[in-house]
This record gives structure tokens, sequence and C-alpha cells, in this order.
């Protein structure tokens, strides 16, 4: 499955991604994980949206807006990244670097997206 008929918009060019309001199109799935804080240990959080800018996870923490953590998805390096926002259930984070498109159809391959 391709980012585009994941979230049924048209592909999304890498170089064009930073320079969305959204920045990329998000894609609706479930994927356990691991997020760790700058100077932390990790916890288990579970990826519930994610783009080739950032991803939305299912975690119980304070952290705030700003805090720097690693995210690490199965079978992958940990992905630096910063929270943007945290509503006490869910955290957004925006990756340090875009994702290539390849990681990202990859991952869309193991891990189908869901219904909205």
């Amino acid at each position: 499955m391709t980012i585009s008929e994941a979230a049924g918009q048209r592909y999304l060019r890498y170089e064009d991604a930073a320079q969305e309001d959204r920045s990329a199109p998000r894609v609706r799935l479930k994927i356990p994980a691991q997020m760790r804080p700058s100077g932390s240990p990790g916890f288990a959080v579970v990826v519930k949206d994610l783009s080739l800018s950032g991803v939305a996870c299912e975690a119980l923490t304070g952290m705030g807006a700003g805090t720097r953590v690693w995210l690490t998805l199965p079978g992958l390096n940990a992905l630096q990244a910063k929270i943007v926002w945290n509503d006490g259930t869910m955290v957004g984070c925006e990756f340090d670097t875009l994702l290539n498109v390849a990681v990202m159809e990859n991952i869309l391959a193991r891990f189908p997206a869901q219904a909205s």
C-alpha cells in the first residue's frame, strides 16, 4: 500500500512535506512502539497516526511540548522527535527529519491502515 492509497489523498512528494500546513497526509493505524524521553527510561506507547513528518501516540504521560524523545517502531532504528502537544492520553510528535517514503511504505505494508 502506498502513502497516497492509505491516506486517500494525492501522493505526497518528500520535498513538499515540510511546506504544507499539516506537513503530510496522516495514516490511522495501530503499532506497538517504545518512547524514550531524553535522559529517562522508555515506556510502551501505541502509535495511532503516522505521517512523513510526525506521529500521534496513545501515551499516559505528563511530558510537555518541547520534550525531546526517541520513538522506536518494530524493526526500525529509533526516530528522534519533539513533542508538540499532549492532551493527557495522546501525544503528538514532530520528527527531527522526515521519514523516507520507502520507510513509510514499509511500515504501511507491515501495519495496514485502520478505518477512520
